[in-house]
């Protein structure tokens, strides 16, 4: 295991797909313009640094929250959102009676926090930034330069404060979960055997539930070889859907794939194809809604910083139920009990089954959105086209995120079970968030 790993770290190191050339800004860009380059700039970075879901929610939550604290201030009437969150400081506030350009600070602020949280943005995307910073030193006066980045750095620093203490530094030292052999209990999986992904992220400080166990889902179904089981008919239905896969599933089970590193075999070779994170996705789900409703500045910023939230907290809740039931994947008794040969459409992720990360936090997000925009709000959802070719149409945000559910289904990796309790969870978490978090004062 640990030699297929070193060699997953040695081909990233030597390269790998789906990079991008850094675009440079040669002037300062439109107040919405700045929002969404910002935020295209850090998806390429967890994209390239090929960040595992739960943490790629992390990042986005503490980047969109330190930009949203930060311009809020450019309009009234928008409160703190940290205020309502746990863990945060106080935020700092502007000066009275002082000129600030709050899209240069929220600017700032966003990138002092993603250089703490990411490997790679000084380097990757540092011509991004430099060239940023310096069309608004080109364009403001002096004294409204420095005091708006000095503003936006501290509001930055400010939520490092909450960020170095969610407990995520305490779980990388932690033992590697290997899984059992038991019945019904999960184990690393082929092709690769890697052990279990972010085992302790229960351990991680929610920032709106109280607990990771505040909002828990229903278990698995309890597991069974009697042909009669709920368990096994859950089971045959995953391998029966992979043996007569359509046309159309196959479509949705690789749209929504969403694995950020897959890795792709090629006889004694291996490399990492890297793509959006399920986070990711809907971050660009998020990015289109508000683009098609025009939405003011401070109110994309805090779209994405509400929807990056009630994600963070979907991937706690989630993983607290995936390594409290460590319930096995279908490839594992469907090798043992059916088809020693069956392989799932799409490659299976390493952690346990139940429930289904994807229809948890797309169903938070989904709700959090229908909030703001709508229960009817169509739209074309061109996500993940750069990196791989695909574009899909829904009716509504819920549409997208049942669609991402039932995806992994089709894909041979999650039983309907999973996805339906995961489901029905990402919305009892979207709508505790919703109710909780103030939008205007």
């Amino acid at each position: 295991m640990r030699k297929a790993l070193g060699l997953a770290f040695l081909m990233f190191l030597m390269g790998c797909k789906n990079e991008e050339h850094v675009a440079v800004t040669e002037s300062v860009p439109a107040g919405e313009a700045v929002i969404y380059d910002n935020m295209k700039q850090l998806t390429d970075v967890v994209i390239h640094d090929i960040f595992t879901p739960p943490v790629a929610s992390r990042i986005y939550a503490y980047t969109t929250l330190a930009s949203y604290e930060a311009l809020r201030h450019a309009e009234k009437g928008y409160p703190s959102l940290t205020a309502q969150l746990h863990g945060f400081p106080e935020m700092p506030l502007p000066e009275q009676n002082k000129t600030y350009n709050y899209f240069l600070s929220a600017s700032k602020a966003f990138f002092t926090v993603a250089e703490k949280v990411t490997f790679t943005l000084d380097s990757l995307k540092g011509n991004y930034i430099k060239s940023l910073y310096k069309s608004y030193e080109n364009s403001l006066d002096k004294d409204v330069y420095d005091r708006s980045m000095a503003f936006g750095d501290t509001i930055g620093k400010s939520i490092l404060k909450r960020f170095a203490v969610d407990n995520y530094k305490k779980t990388r030292g932690m033992p590697k979960y290997l899984g059992t052999n038991a019945p019904g209990k999960w184990r690393p999986t082929s092709p690769d055997y890697f052990d279990g992904v972010e085992a302790y992220w229960n351990q991680i400080m929610p920032l709106a539930m109280d607990s990771a166990s505040q909002l828990k889902p229903a278990g698995p179904p309890a597991f069974s070889t009697d042909k009669n089981s709920a368990y096994y008919k859950f089971m045959k239905e995953v391998y029966d859907i992979r043996v007569n896969i359509t046309e159309e599933q196959k479509t949705i089970a690789k749209y929504w794939d969403d694995n950020p590193a897959v890795m792709e075999h090629s006889g004694h070779l291996m490399f990492i194809n890297k793509k959006l994170s399920p986070v990711g996705h809907w971050i660009g789900i998020n990015t289109i809604a508000t683009k098609m409703k025009n939405t003011p500045p401070v109110e994309t910023a805090q779209s994405y910083a509400v929807t990056a939230v009630a994600m963070f907290d979907a991937f706690i809740s989630c993983w607290n139920e995936k390594y409290t039931s460590q319930f096995v994947r279908p490839i594992t008794v469907i090798n043992e009990l059916l088809d020693p040969t069956w392989q799932p459409f799409i490659q299976t992720p390493p952690f346990p089954e139940h429930t289904s990360g994807h229809s948890t936090l797309s169903a938070a997000a989904a709700y959090v959105l229908t909030q703001r925009f709508g229960d009817n709000f169509a739209f074309e959802d061109t996500s993940d086209f750069q990196y791989i070719g695909m574009k899909r149409s829904f009716k509504s945000f819920f549409q997208a995120a049942d669609e991402a559910s039932i995806s992994r289904v089709y894909g041979g990796i999650h039983y309907r079970s999973a996805c339906d309790e995961g489901n029905r969870n990402g919305k009892q978490i979207g709508e505790y968030i919703s109710k909780k978090i103030k939008l205007r004062d």
